[in-house]
């Protein structure tokens, strides 16, 4: 066998190997890579566009809690005011009815010491009347004598 023309049949065989795989072999797997490829950059894509949008999210996120925070504090704030509100207003309550309490007290107070003196005065009446009857050593009729223990009463 000649060396020359073995070369020459492999080269053509070879040529023919080349072109089939050209032909039937090269085209799905260039289509495969080519999809592969367009796959992996639209997930690169979509990756970003997922970035971005928690990115935007987060900031929403951080802006509503800053709201909420300004909101709560500002509701703690005005149940703090009411809370003094309604402490002042049962204190002011409180010192109301405290100086009602006083007020019925010294009208009763005032009320009982006028009893007291009309029972005294009348005690010491029926003592002045005693007190005369022994002095004169007879009886004292009340009835008779009403208007000298009403001025009696009058003068203590």
């Amino acid at each position: 066998m000649n060396i020359n023309g073995t070369l020459v049949a492999q080269a053509i065989v070879f040529a023919l190997l080349v072109l089939f795989t050209m032909k039937f072999v090269w085209p799905p797997i260039a289509a495969a890579l080519d999809e592969r490829a367009s796959k992996i950059a639209d997930g690169l894509a979509a990756a970003d566009k997922a970035r971005s949008e928690l990115s935007n999210a987060n900031k929403r996120v951080e802006a509503e809690l800053a709201k909420s925070r300004t909101e709560t504090a500002a509701r703690l704030a005005d149940a703090e005011r009411r809370g003094q509100a309604i402490v002042e207003e049962a204190k002011a309550k409180a010192t109301d009815e405290g100086n009602k309490i006083i007020a019925a007290a010294k009208v009763e107070a005032d009320q009982q010491t006028i009893k007291a003196r009309e029972a005294l005065r009348e005690q010491v009446a029926a003592l002045a009347v005693k007190g005369a009857e022994q002095i004169l050593r007879k009886e004292v009729n009340a009835g008779v004598h009403a208007d000298l223990l009403g001025r009696l009463k009058t003068e203590l």
